[in-house]
């Protein structure tokens, strides 16, 4: 073999089209080209496999056994190329937004509301994919450059462009039989509290609502988001902190229900809208945030 890597790719979507159509000349119609530039192509894609991919007929053309071995591999290829380009940019007529956004948001409280943001705003598609650390947010990748973010912190976290969003609100939630035998405080010693690392509000702004309550008797278990903590607390193994709104879609899909004993309490962070770059937002971004802005008022 000459070359480790096939110098046209063109050749790949030749040589598959003919192993379709079992014919050049029905290939080269499909593609629009020339039967002769097909078996060109063919014969060049051969040349640098070192291999014999079709047995020529008169009227049509079969596999060999290293073409018909070779043929689902370049299908898979083609079809996963199209179908990302399809995700990532949509169809002529479909708008892309990009939106970036942590977890919890993305998992819970995002995903009816970018249904009906595409189903008032058609050729509109939102593509969803998430952060969790401030250093996500920062980070761009190639491939992955948003149009708008939604991260989470304090206001000192941000540049003075980051727009202020939801707000949280601390719920202890767990299994419905576990919330039942809760009838004091100091019943949360024998069960495992989760607490999210990330977060600056915890289960010590909680327990502070309660009397004589010493931390040092508690068995706090930390996690990296929420939704890891939700998980623990969906197979029965302990109690989690809801941050409401954002989370109330993923904590009613799980079963888990708040504890009465426990009053809510308001959290030091919340979310901000990001223009990444800090360059202008596009007017397909423009309208998904105040989509969601709107959406957003309606949940406080």
């Amino acid at each position: 073999m000459g070359h480790s890597r096939i110098p046209s790719l063109n050749w790949l979507r030749v040589f598959e089209a003919a192993a379709r159509e079992e014919s050049f000349a029905r290939a080269a119609e499909k593609l629009n080209l020339s039967a002769p530039a097909v078996s060109q192509q063919v014969r060049a894609l051969e040349d640098h496999l070192g291999r014999q991919l079709f047995v020529r007929g008169p009227q049509k053309v079969q596999l060999t056994p290293a073409g018909a071995a070779f043929l689902p591999v370049v299908q898979q290829a083609l079809a996963s190329v199209e179908t990302t380009a399809a995700a990532l940019f949509g169809g002529q007529d479909q708008k892309s937004i990009t939106l970036q956004a942590v977890s919890l948001l993305a998992m819970s409280w995002l995903p009816s509301r970018l249904a009906a943001f595409e189903e008032a705003n058609p050729g509109m598609r939102v593509n969803l994919i998430t952060g969790e650390t401030l250093s996500d947010f920062r980070t761009i990748l190639p491939g992955r450059e948003p149009d708008l973010q939604i991260a989470f912190g304090s206001v000192t976290d941000f540049a003075d462009t980051a727009e202020p969003f939801l707000r949280e609100t601390l719920r202890v939630v767990a299994r419905p039989e576990m919330v039942a035998g809760v009838q004091s405080a100091q019943d949360l010693t024998s069960h495992g509290l989760y607490e999210v690392a990330a977060h600056r509000s915890g289960w010590h702004q909680v327990l502070a609502t309660q009397p004589d309550v010493d931390m040092r008797d508690m068995d706090l278990r930390m996690v990296d988001s929420t939704p890891l903590a939700f998980s623990f607390a969906g197979q029965g193994l302990g109690f989690a902190l809801a941050r409401a709104p954002a989370s109330d879609d993923l904590v009613q899909a799980l079963g888990l229900k708040a504890c009465p004993l426990f009053p809510p309490v308001p959290g030091v962070q919340r979310y901000f809208f990001l223009t990444p770059g800090g360059r202008a937002l596009s007017r397909g971004a423009q309208k998904l945030k105040y989509w969601l802005k709107s959406e957003g008022d309606h949940t406080r």
